[in-house]
């Protein structure tokens, strides 16, 4: 039978004592250039014993895209230590390894049961270390080997194991807990081993199809003397049996003459292709099996067997990748499924599968840093674009550059740098393009360039019924109108099109504060930001005071400037205001600024409160009611940033952010919804609508803050045109006028 694997074609390394570590990488690059998938690094490569995993990582310097098979030999190696070198070298080879363990011949010897008993222990500890989707340390007791509490390591993908050899002890382990057995030729040895596999596999829950089959084979071009000799026509008619009877799915060469190697590569791989693809159901490539232990953790009420195969992943809660793509920077959270998309069209086709489950929530995420957008859910579908990162400049004079919504703006700002350009976004590098983009954008360049939206020129968006639209000044203005503020109410925009703006070397100030005095230094920061001239933008920190110590103030502050005596002139209005126990101030580029993200995924749990309001002054009686909410310990952030400036110069009606009067943007978070709430009531009545990008809560009368009416009314006649409804509702829902009682009310 044939178990549905795609063909994948190898070459077994030398392991011969006159093969040094030259010829080894010399080997390993000539099967790349012939487009060999594998390379299987033997156990004792080139003589000298010498470990897998540091020959594998040699060789994985010196190639790009072969898959690398360590091949372990049992008990020679702890595998805790194993399982974090194969994790290692996983992730940064982007996920090329595959581990490999070689039972060895059968054998009547006593210790034959044992040998076999020590290795699925070994594979268990492996796969234990690897699960990085149960939370907490690692942990085994067995016989041969114990866990008492060790660190995870997770790859960068799900590494498949393979056990290599005979016995009906061996195979029954193969069908427990391996994901490919590895084997001779010999069709009689397939038959009987792929019974004892399936029938273990089968005993155990598992789908047989979750077992590759792989074969190593020796061989000869010219003269046919038996199998695998004679013509690259004589070796096809030799393993097309193999693959289609006995489900051979990987085939490895060993072999180390040149002509051979290259002959197998370049005529038989292809030309057994083609056969397979002419007999078998769905040709040589193969269906996608999920192992059974990933099935185990799927979810009711979501389709998984129905998932687009269009996507560039799917990601389920049993798959590895899950563990760095279930949470948000800000947010946790535990979705059904997670579908990634590179295209235009994998966009559609997510928002069809999503569609298809109107009772699941819906989540959409380009970076996923949001505070307000819900880019992630518990149970849900969560359609991810970060792989949507692309940035390209289409026209140098008028600085016209487009932007995948996946990028984040730490990219964006090392992109547009060796052109003297930048694009005012937020204040940390690992924010995504796609929600900053269509909510407003208050960042370090704010005053003097405007909110990042206020540079955006068009759009290229999915909307809710799948159809892919642009939309600018002229081609559905209606939609580029909403989409600058609102955007996330109307579709998955797939391409920002922004003209950026001329900005050279830059000053950016870090200056910490005593704010003991919190009233005054909170009027006083408050004059000397509106007092300054556009090209200065801060934003500043209040931490409460703790243990007896004064309140600080911790202030980040870019002045549009090279010139030494600009800056100086510019920050010395704020450093006056109170001591300073600290300051870091550099003359740098915008994109050095912007370069303080990291890269790490994120270990998110629980939920972000925040309240964000915006403030036309910072009066004495606002700085009053904010010393005591900061004072009071209710929450544990407060942050003020300036706006104004270029934000005011566009008209109130030109976007649908349209609190364009305020000169500051607040937003403070704390621990609990009700605890906040009593703090922020202290301070809404000097507030004036609000910042969505930085607001946790969702109720009617917070929407109702983040658009003035005329601009909230225009905004639902636009929904019921583009999202009647509601597939949109993770961030921000409207409700489309059409259903919403008394029209334009909130």
């Amino acid at each position: 039978m044939n178990y549905g694997h795609a063909l994948r074609f190898g070459l077994h390394l030398p392991s011969d004592a006159d093969c040094g570590p030259g010829r080894l990488v010399e080997v390993a690059g000539l099967a790349e250039q012939w487009g060999l998938d594998l390379l299987v690094v033997p156990a004792g490569t080139a003589g000298d014993d010498l470990e897998p995993s540091t020959v594998a990582s040699w060789i994985a310097a010196a190639t790009v895209s072969p898959g690398l098979v360590l091949e372990a030999r049992p008990a020679t190696l702890h595998p805790a230590m194993l399982a974090r070198a194969v994790a290692s070298l996983d992730r940064l080879t982007e996920g090329r390894v595959e581990l490999a363990f070689r039972g060895g011949p059968p054998t009547a010897a006593s210790g034959t049961a044992d040998s076999v008993a020590a290795l699925g222990e070994e594979i268990a500890v492996v796969r234990e270390l690897w699960n990085v989707l149960d939370r907490g340390l690692g942990r085994f007791t067995g016989r041969f080997y114990r866990l008492a509490g060790a660190e995870k390591a997770a790859p960068a993908h799900d590494v498949p194991i393979s056990v290599d050899g005979q016995g009906q002890d061996l195979l029954r382990l193969v069908g427990l807990r391996a994901d490919e057995w590895s084997t001779g030729c010999d069709a009689v040895t397939l038959t009987q081993g792929n019974r004892a596999v399936d029938e273990a596999a089968r005993g155990a829950g598992r789908d047989p199809r979750e077992i590759r089959r792989r074969i190593t084979i020796r061989g000869g071009f010219g003269e046919r003397t038996g199998r695998f000799t004679g013509t690259a026509a004589d070796w096809v008619n030799d393993l097309l049996p193999l693959v289609v009877e006995h489900g051979v799915g990987t085939i490895v060469l060993d072999a180390v003459e040149r002509d051979v190697a290259a002959g197998f590569a370049s005529e038989v791989a292809p030309a057994l292709r083609a056969a397979a693809d002419a007999v078998l159901p769905r040709g040589w490539s193969g269906a996608r099996v999920r192992r059974s232990a990933v099935r185990a953790r799927r979810l009711p009420g979501i389709d998984y067997e129905g998932a687009p195969p269009e996507m560039a992943e799917v990601v389920e809660p049993g798959d590895p990748a899950y563990a760095r793509l279930r949470s948000g920077y800000l947010r946790g959270g535990a979705p059904g499924i997670i579908l990634r998309a590179a295209t235009n069209e994998q966009v559609t086709q997510a928002l069809a599968f999503a569609r298809r489950h109107p009772g699941v929530a819906l989540s959409r995420r380009s970076a996923g840093h949001g505070v307000s957008g819900r880019s992630t859910n518990d149970g849900g579908i969560v359609i991810d674009v970060s792989l949507m990162n692309a940035i390209e400049v289409l026209d140098r004079k008028t600085r016209r550059v487009r932007i995948g919504p996946g990028a984040r703006w730490a990219e964006v700002a090392a992109a547009l740098e060796p052109y003297g350009w930048a694009l005012s976004s937020g204040d940390y590098g690992g924010v995504g393009v796609g929600g900053l983009a269509t909510a407003g954008g208050i960042g370090y360049l704010a005053r003097g360039h405007g909110l990042t939206i206020d540079r955006l020129r068009a759009v290229e968006m999915v909307l809710a019924d799948g159809s892919v639209v642009r939309a600018d000044d002229s081609e559905n203005p209606d939609l580029f109108w909403a989409v600058r503020g609102a955007g996330a109410n109307f579709g998955i925009v797939t391409a920002f099109e922004f003209e950026a703006d001329d900005v050279g070397a830059v000053a950016f100030a870090r200056l910490t504060q005593d704010a003991g005095d919190l009233e005054r230094y909170l009027v006083e920061w408050g004059r000397a930001v509106e007092d300054s001239p556009r090209d200065l933008t801060s934003f500043v920190i209040v931490a409460p005071p703790r243990g007896g110590r004064p309140a600080l103030a911790v202030s980040r502050t870019m002045v549009d400037s090279s010139d030494p005596e600009t800056v100086r002139a510019r920050l010395e209005p704020l450093a006056a205001i109170s001591k300073v126990y600290a300051q870091d101030i550099v003359i740098t580029s915008y994109a050095a600024a912007m370069d303080n993200a990291s890269d790490d995924p994120p270990v998110s749990h629980g939920e972000p409160v925040s309240r964000s309001g915006l403030l036309r002054h910072v009066t004495p009686q606002f700085a009053a009611a904010a010393a005591r909410v900061i004072r009071s310990g209710a929450i544990g952030w407060f942050q003020l940033r300036s706006v104004g400036g270029a934000v005011a110069d566009v008209p109130a009606d030109a976007t649908a952010y349209a609190h364009r009067d305020a000169t500051f943007s607040l937003v403070v978070m704390g621990g609990a919804d009700e605890v906040v709430d009593r703090a922020w009531a202290r301070l809404s009545p000097f507030l004036d609508g609000l910042y969505i990008s930085f607001e946790s809560s969702l109720r009617p009368e917070r929407i109702a803050a983040a658009w003035p009416p005329r601009t909230l009314s225009r905004l639902r006649e636009l929904k019921s045109v583009y999202d009647p409804e509601g597939v949109f509702g993770d961030n921000f829902a409207l409700t489309p006028a059409a259903n919403h009682p008394g029209g334009s009310t909130p």
